[in-house]
């Protein structure tokens, strides 16, 4: 008989009663035979736990006492949640029913493999891939990070490019599958990321311990996307910018975190001055908060640096540019970018 780990599926929730109701069901549906359902809350206030209480009785419901956004919230839900493997699931998120089984197969086959995602398509355009994780997560040499199957906003149509099981740099937050032994080991979420590139950060610290992260092809979900924060809101833009200046200085060794940090000053003000001149004053401003953030927490920060693992396995690497590839070589597709530019 096939031993089957046991899968906690973990829905964090903040007043989401739309996407519940609309996704749920799907999730519900799955076939995968070991598993359980979690609605973790973050003090909703729309109705959505009596929804649940009412329609789905048997889903285990955890609430926390306030918004602890995305990476406090799941930090807080998973220390209470017993489970071979935890799969973070985002509520906007429409699940096909046997999504799990080639995701928790693939990280068994596979050794130092702790996480992976499925292919992420767009729900309101099926044959597309998603911004948020696509066919998997890369990252450049000056912290940028970028899909297969999306550069920055060019989103490509899935024709079957990428459908190969890899070795990715991270996998999306939107339906993350992670040991959770492994989850334990790098301690979870970083909290004050609060939203925004805590998958990223996780990843690489996971990967430093030398550990594998993957992409699952024949496992497909639909994602809707800015459920929460839509892309247009200056407080993404701020969360971004921030999250990624702390996850560089965490990630990079002393020396390589100084220079790469110095040049994302110079382009961050780049893109200062472009939110300018589309009139976003807002974003400009975002941007500009998001610095003085860094520079305030700059000591702070530092003593959560680990010393560099030399384990650490770079696979998904970006040696090059993609900002330059992008924007001045104008590559609009990842399979146009040289494979010996990957690590």
């Amino acid at each position: 008989m096939k031993y089957y780990p046991k899968v906690a599926v973990v829905i964090l929730n903040w007043n989401g009663i739309f996407f519940l109701e609309k996704f749920l069901p799907s999730v519900y549906n799955s076939t995968y035979p070991n598993i359980e359902f979690i609605i973790g809350d973050n003090a909703s206030e729309d109705g959505s736990i009596k929804f649940i209480e009412d329609t789905y009785p048997s889903i285990t419901i955890i609430r926390n006492s306030e918004n602890l956004g995305f990476a406090g919230g799941y930090n807080a839900v998973l220390e209470q949640v017993e489970a071979d493997y935890y799969v973070l699931l985002n509520s906007d998120v429409e699940v096909t029913p046997s999504w799990i089984e080639p995701v928790i197969d693939y990280i068994e086959s596979e050794p130092n493999m702790v996480a992976a995602q499925p292919k992420i398509r767009a729900y309101h355009a099926r044959d597309y891939f998603e911004h948020a994780g696509a066919a998997g997560g890369f990252i450049d040499r000056y912290g940028y990070p970028f899909c297969r199957g999306r550069l920055f906003q060019s989103v490509e149509k899935d024709e079957g490019q990428y459908d190969q099981n890899i070795d990715i740099f991270w996998a999306t937050g939107a339906a993350l599958f992670i040991k959770s032994s492994a989850w334990k080991a790098a301690k979870g979420f970083d909290s004050d990321f609060f939203a925004h590139m805590e998958e990223i950060d996780l990843c690489w610290r996971l990967k430093k311990m030398g550990c594998r992260i993957g992409y699952v092809h024949n496992s497909t979900v639909y994602h809707v996307g800015g459920g929460t924060l839509n892309t247009s809101n200056p407080k993404k833009t701020y969360l971004n910018f921030r999250n990624n200046l702390v996850m560089l200085q965490k990630n990079l060794a002393f020396l390589p975190a100084l220079w790469v940090i110095s040049v994302r000053f110079w382009l961050d003000f780049a893109a200062l001055f472009k939110f300018l001149l589309e009139r976003k004053p807002q974003d400009a401003w975002a941007v500009s908060r998001a610095h003085q953030y860094f520079l305030i927490n700059i000591f702070r920060n530092a003593r959560k640096r680990k010393q560099p693992n030399k384990q650490f396995n770079a696979t998904g690497f970006y040696k090059k540019s993609i900002t330059w590839q992008h924007f001045v070589n104008k590559i609009q597709r990842f399979s146009d970018l040289k494979a010996n530019n990957f690590k």
